[in-house]
Formats: structure tokens, sequence, C-alpha cells
């Protein structure tokens, strides 16, 4: 079964860090920070429900003005994700203008902005278009284990990471994928339909192999209905296969804590896009900006075991040296 998601990199490797994962079954996509989003239509804008912003350092806030003014008027909603004092950032951008006509809009566009503390807390907040984007407080939540976003589908996992300021990292965990034997639904005589979709989700939730299932169908000789309990159905004719794991890595520096923690937390992805902004040469400039070398990108991917690394954020002094970005980051990812 393919990944439910359809990654792409925002700007390409030398452009403001973004990273749009499209969902390919449904009209949905989430987005990884809020540089410059020109290369976004408003199309691929409004089909984002979630976004989750590594910190808000200009080149991966500024694109805020847009989603929002892309959404304004629209009939949806959008839920942001960020390091301390997040909240206060969205705040202030919204306090940047004035909102005396936004009542007659027909619809309530409402913003949710959401800040993971490292104890590990989520205190939220409310933005709504007719309220004039008044902030409203919302229940603090807890987040084990850094899950932000939690969904029969998938998860979202943050790492709060070190830039001289809080910076998040970001995995997207799909869960369990359910597939269905055709052949062996026949040999029970049982077709496709609608009832399998429930039937998936309770897979994914976990629910207890004695669940009862309910098969419904229609056909040219009436309706028909038999039940099964759960655990025979996943026995007879499911495959349960691993979900694929999606991690963005940027604005970081090296030292030993951020290492370990964005190894933990890409360990075994399938993708992992992570920052290269200078080469190993220049670590003294890397250090002092607070960056990753590609040198040490490539021992972080190598330490998590990622299967697939795609760099990014490049320095635009590397311009004409892109392949030697590249060649360093894939040496030290087979550990020359």
């Amino acid at each position: 079964m393919r990944p439910i998601f359809d990654p792409m990199l925002v700007n390409g490797p030398f452009g403001d860090p973004g990273l749009y994962l499209d969902f390919r079954f449904e009209r949905r996509a989430l987005l990884f920070d809020l540089g410059d989003l020109a290369a976004l239509p408003p199309k691929k804008l409004l089909r984002v429900s979630d976004v989750f912003v590594s910190h808000t350092h200009m080149d991966h806030f500024a694109g805020f003005d847009r989603l929002l003014r892309v959404c304004l008027g629209r009939d949806t909603a959008a839920r942001l994700y960020g390091p301390p004092g997040f909240i206060e950032r969205v705040a202030h951008k919204l306090d940047a203008y004035t909102w005396n006509l936004v009542e007659n809009y027909p619809t309530d566009f409402t913003i949710e902005a959401w800040e993971i503390d490292p104890d590990e807390r989520v205190r939220g907040a409310r933005f709504r278009c007719h309220a004039r984007f008044r902030r409203e407080p919302l229940e603090d939540r807890q987040a084990p284990a850094g899950v932000l976003l939690d969904e029969s589908a998938f998860r979202v996992r943050a790492a709060l990471l070190d830039h001289q300021t809080p910076c998040l990292a970001f995995a997207v965990e799909e869960k369990t994928h359910v597939n269905v034997w055709k052949n062996r639904l026949a040999e029970l005589g049982l077709p496709t339909g609608p009832w399998l979709k429930d039937l998936k989700e309770a897979v994914t939730r976990g629910d207890p192999d004695d669940t009862p299932v309910r098969a419904g169908w229609r056909d040219r000789h009436g309706t028909h209905e038999r039940h099964f309990a759960l655990g025979e159905l996943k026995r007879r004719v499911l495959q349960l296969v691993p979900g694929e794991k999606i991690c963005y890595v940027t604005d970081v520096v090296y030292h030993e804590e951020n290492a370990g923690r964005i190894a933990a937390l890409a360990q075994g992805a399938e993708l992992l896009f992570i920052e290269c902004v200078f080469l190993d040469e220049d670590a003294g400039q890397a250090a002092r900006k607070f960056h990753l070398t590609a040198r040490q990108a490539g021992c972080i991917a190598r330490a998590a075991h990622a299967r697939t690394v795609v760099p990014f954020h490049f320095s635009p002094r590397y311009l004409e040296r892109e392949q030697e970005l590249r060649a360093e980051l894939e040496g030290a990812r087979a550990g020359q």
C-alpha cells in the first residue's frame, strides 16, 4: 500500500525551509514552517489543516501573513504548533492589522495556536475572525513523548532542540497500514464496500480482537449482513504493514544533546529532511550560526538509520558547490 503522504520541499535546497505533506487520498495537507510560501498556490494553502513551525525566525515564519490572507473569509480553520513563546508571536502577528470589518465575513475563519514546553505541557489559544482575532485561552494538555497531533492514521511528534532559541524538529509517523486481501474476502463470500472502512479504523485504533464487526451490503438479491469478531477478520482477510516515518529537522547547532535527540526522533525514518547549511570546512561558522554542517547532518542520519536523506537549507555561499554538500553528507552517512 502506498504511503498516505506525498512530501515536497516548498522552496528547494537553497530557499526558505519548508515541507509540504499532501495527503494522497484526502483534500488535506500538513505544512512544516512558514517561510516564503510564494511557490504554493492558494489551492494548496487551502488544503493545509495543520502547520508545524520549528521557530519564529523570519525565514520560518514570515509566510504566516500569506497563509492568513489566503484563508481569511474562507470556511476553513488552521491549527499551528510551535516552541515556547509561539502563541505570543501569533498574537502579535494578528495584532498588527486592523480588523474592524471582519464581522461582515460570512465565515468565521479560526486559528488555534499551540506551544509545547520542555516538560511536554502544551498550551493553546484560539483566534477567531468574528471576534477580531482576540486571544481566547484553550485548556492546557500534556503531550507524552512530544506527540502534538494524534489521529487514526498518523501522529506528529516534536523534539525540542537548541538553536540558541528553542527550536522544534518533527516526525510524522503513519500508523499501521491495513491492507485487504480481496481474494480472501471472496472466499468468505464477502464483497468490498463501506464496511471495510469501519473495519480498518477499528484495527488502527487497536480495538480488542473480540470487538464485533458488521459486514453489510446490498446487491440484486437484497440487503445482507454478517457478523464477525475483529480478530477473525484480522487473521483471515487483512495484512498489517508498518507505516512510514517522515522527519523534518532544521536550524540546530551540533552538540551531543541535540544530535541524540534528533537521532532518537528520526530513528528508522523512511525519509529524513535535514538541514545542511555549511560544509565541514566552515564548521566554526556553523557553530557560531547554530547550524549543522553537511558532515554533521550525515553523522546524525547514520545514527538514526534513516533510509533516505534529503538535505536542504544550503547556504547561498555554496550555490556553485551544491554537489560538495551532498557528497559530504553521503560520505558521513557511509561512515567515511
